[in-house]
């Protein structure tokens, strides 16, 4: 295992971090409250968390609060009483998301209880022109090679992590900007090696919509070609990260297949067929919203990864969680930095964040003199990297 670097701290003002707390989160509140008629009370936490997140320190939940008890554990009694911006920007990002939901009495006994704030949000991206466009294109995959209906459907699930609504929320411009040169790292010849024949796959879902729509095509298209018996998709119990997935945007999505014409429909009833049956498997663990490195995932967890032939994990929050999300050297092995990851792992990845493990020497040095830092962050690069 190489050297450990620090954590990533979101204190460095004109850092991508710093933005985050500074700007997307008071963005992704406004957003919030415009959403929803909700009252008074909801409308005076919203601005407490407001003036807090972006100038005062981190405070305690609610002795009331169901999940009290975990966050002490997750390291809330440590950062009590200091800025948000001088703790793990990793634990941060995931503080604000749990007491967005505190402040909309997402967890209280009331109206708004289980109410997900960022549903509309979520509804519109799945019933979008864009989403139409997608689903039309299976039509033209239909009958084609297996190989290039593999690579489609890879390909689709990675890139699709670029509608991630949170991302868009501060860079609006993201998804019209040419991919190129796209991949930094391209290990999909291992990940179909693994793939293939396995009893069980899981896949670590990231976002709702149009992320989860080639997620659950992908798991449909390998259930029904033969090349894994069953499917685990790993979803979060809650809202949060504005478009994470829950079972409620599973259910969404299979919906959403089921009434498109042409091929989509097939692949929407194959999903529920296959939830029906066993073949597709939902789990909401509570670690899944857990603002800690899989390194630190409880028993149980780890050992339903190590039953996996393969897991596919999801996304840039899933990527930092699993590497750790710290100031790596872009060329530190993959494979050491996931060696805690109790089994085979894959990393499905668009890079909207800082940190990046397992690149080549020579990407490395093209990538920066093209661009300096920002192909870390823009959203116009991608990686598969897998460590068997």
């Amino acid at each position: 295992m190489p050297d450990t670097p620090p954590v990533i701290l979101a204190a460095e003002p004109g850092s991508f971090p710093y933005s985050v707390l500074a700007e997307r989160h008071p963005a992704i509140i406004r957003q919030v409250r415009e959403a929803f008629p909700y009252g008074p009370e909801q409308h005076r936490a919203l601005d407490a968390l407001l003036e807090n997140c972006t100038k005062g320190t981190v405070e305690p939940l609610p002795a009331t609060a169901p999940d009290r008890a975990a966050w002490a554990a997750w390291g809330a009694d440590e950062y009590t009483g200091r800025s948000w911006f001088d703790v793990p920007w990793l634990w941060s990002e995931s503080w604000f998301y749990r007491q967005l939901l505190e402040a909309v009495g997402y967890f209280d006994a009331g109206p708004w209880q289980g109410i997900d704030p960022f549903r509309p949000f979520k509804l519109a991206e799945l019933d979008s022109p864009e989403t139409d466009e997608e689903l039309a294109a299976l039509d033209a995959l239909d009958g084609r090679p297996a190989g290039e209906q593999d690579a489609a459907l890879l390909h689709g699930s990675l890139w699709g992590n670029r509608a991630d609504l949170g991302f868009r929320l501060s860079d609006a411009d993201a998804e019209g900007r040419a991919a190129v040169p796209g991949l930094v790292a391209d290990d999909s010849a291992a990940l179909w090696s693994l793939v293939d024949g396995a009893d069980t796959l899981c896949l670590v879902a990231d976002n709702a919509g149009r992320e989860l729509v080639p997620d659950l095509l992908l798991i449909a298209h390998l259930l029904a070609q033969g090349r894994v018996r069953r499917a685990i998709l790993h979803v979060k119990p809650y809202p949060y990260y504005v478009s994470d997935a829950t079972t409620a945007d599973v259910v969404d999505a299979v919906r959403r297949l089921t009434r498109a014409p042409g091929a989509a429909a097939g692949y929407g009833r194959d999903l529920w067929s296959a939830m029906a049956d066993g073949s597709l498997t939902v789990r909401a663990h509570p670690f899944s919203c857990a603002p800690l490195p899989y390194e630190a995932m409880p028993d149980d967890l780890r050992a339903e990864f190590a039953g996996a032939a393969l897991t596919v994990v999801k996304g840039d929050l899933n990527y930092r969680r699993l590497v750790g999300d710290r100031r790596w050297p872009p060329t530190t092995p993959f494979a050491d930095v996931t060696a805690c990851f109790p089994g085979p792992v894959a990393a499905l990845r668009t890079l909207k964040s800082d940190v990046i493990t397992g690149l080549a020497p020579a990407t490395e040095a093209a990538l920066v003199a093209a661009q300096g830092q920002r192909w870390r962050t823009g959203g116009t690069h991608a990686l598969i990297q897998v460590r068997p």
